[in-house]
């Protein structure tokens, strides 16, 4: 019998305004059913990336936050009404010129702004395979994606209803001053050698450190992650539930191509 509780991810509403790797709308089917048991509750994404979860399931009130200063402000500008107004090619010249401007802007720490959103969206959609990666200095060195089409969009009004009542901050997720009641939706890095996400990086430490921030809540909380043994093994050893996942989809950081296998952990639900 089917469980009438899980939906497609084609019934999702509102498309996330960026492409992103790794994105989990292919997730939202399992998440569903978890969330609609406490949809009245705060939604909180320490780790909000593409936004994919959240515009599957579309919380009335959430807390997205993310350790990345662009795609936080690129968030931001659009819940203020974003308006493109730069020509936006799809064109190898164009690309790293306005990539060049996009990391001039970092030099200067002009992280905020609608000419830094611009800028990231561009570069978000023209780049290779939605991937957001900094080098050690801290500069964007995402390659040309040599798409065949692009559908840009310029205008980003569609998106002011539902993020109206969405907060949305750049901060370590430790310094997040959860309520005890929040549903926490987290989804740190992969659990792999690509950790270059932000100019920090993501080590072993950092997934330790947030698997025990998450343990320590006392509302529902939902973890995905690669499903590597010691991930494995690290939740499980701090008391959560542990589903196997397949992820239709593949990982290639490295350059191999394998199939996913993905952690859901949930506590407290």
């Amino acid at each position: 019998m089917k469980n009438k509780n899980i939906i497609k991810p084609s019934l999702i509403l509102t498309r996330p305004p960026l492409k992103w790797a790794g994105g989990k709308r292919w997730l939202v089917p399992y998440l569903k059913p978890l969330w609609e048991k406490h949809k009245d509750k705060r939604f909180v994404e320490p780790f909000c990336g593409g936004l994919a979860a959240t515009m599957g399931l579309l919380p009335k009130k959430a807390w997205l936050n993310d350790i990345n200063p662009h795609l936080i402000n690129f968030y931001q500008q659009v819940k203020s009404g974003l308006i493109i107004t730069a020509e936006l090619m799809n064109d190898e010249d164009s690309y790293y010129k306005n990539r060049e401007k996009f990391n001039l802007l970092l030099k200067r720490k002009e992280y905020k702004g609608e000419k830094t959103a611009e800028l990231f969206y561009y570069l978000n959609r023209t780049g290779f395979n939605g991937l957001c990666r900094f080098n050690s200095s801290g500069f964007y060195n995402i390659p040309f994606g040599k798409h065949k089409t692009i559908n840009y969009v310029k205008d980003f009004s569609k998106y002011k209803e539902c993020f109206k009542k969405w907060k949305f901050t750049h901060s370590d997720f430790d310094k997040m001053k959860i309520e005890k009641n929040d549903f926490i939706y987290a989804d740190p890095p992969y659990d792999i050698a690509f950790s270059q996400y932000s100019m920090e990086g993501f080590s072993w430490e950092d997934q330790v450190r947030t698997a025990k921030w998450l343990s320590k809540h006392t509302g529902p909380v939902v973890l995905s992650n690669h499903a590597t043994k010691r991930i494995i093994e690290l939740y499980s050893s701090l008391g959560f539930n542990i589903k196997i996942l397949d992820a239709p989809r593949v990982i290639s950081c490295t350059g191999d191509r394998k199939k996913v296998k993905e952690v859901l952990a949930t506590k407290n639900l």
